[in-house]
């Protein structure tokens, strides 16, 4: 059997320094001939989205709401996985995994975990709670990436225990 090793999210201010000199020294092409899609991402939204990660983003206010959530690591399938698992206090709590899509991260499940875990705190019934497995894609996050293709959402389904 594959450990579980503990894991918590502790990004160096050196990497959160370097992000954002790298963001500030970005060189942009010409902007695109049309007002659509069409020709992908627009300049301005990606120059938006950049400004945003450099001078918005609070990356410790999220790395704090994460971290608020046990963390671990494990092989699967020859991929070291993060995940969450938020363990609810009801003994008849049932598992449940729920998994981002691309691209996404676990972020996107950060609200509805607690809601999940402890149903009685948020107005809703006891005998409804679950222990919550919310793992990082292969490649994503603080997952491992993979080394081979083939990694689409039938082996992702096929991989997570259960």
């Amino acid at each position: 059997m594959t450990a579980i090793k503990p894991f918590r999210i502790a990004i160096s201010e050196d990497v959160l320094i370097d992000l954002k000199s790298r963001l500030a020294r970005t060189r942009w092409p010409e902007a695109e001939l049309v007002d659509d899609w069409s020709q992908g991402a627009p300049l301005k939204w990606i120059k938006d989205i950049c400004a945003y990660w450099a001078d918005g983003y609070d990356w410790r206010a999220r790395e704090a709401k994460l971290n608020r959530f046990e963390q671990f690591t494990t092989e699967i399938d020859g991929i070291d996985i993060h995940f969450l698992h938020a363990r609810s206090k009801e003994p008849s709590a049932l598992p449940l995994i729920i998994t981002h899509g691309w691209p996404g991260s676990i972020v996107e499940f950060q609200k509805v975990i607690a809601p999940l875990v402890d149903p009685a705190a948020h107005g809703g019934n006891s005998a409804d709670a679950f222990h919550v497995i919310c793992p990082s894609l292969p490649g994503f996050g603080f997952s491992g990436k993979p080394k081979t293709t083939g990694w689409g959402v039938d082996r992702i389904a096929a991989t997570w225990p259960g």
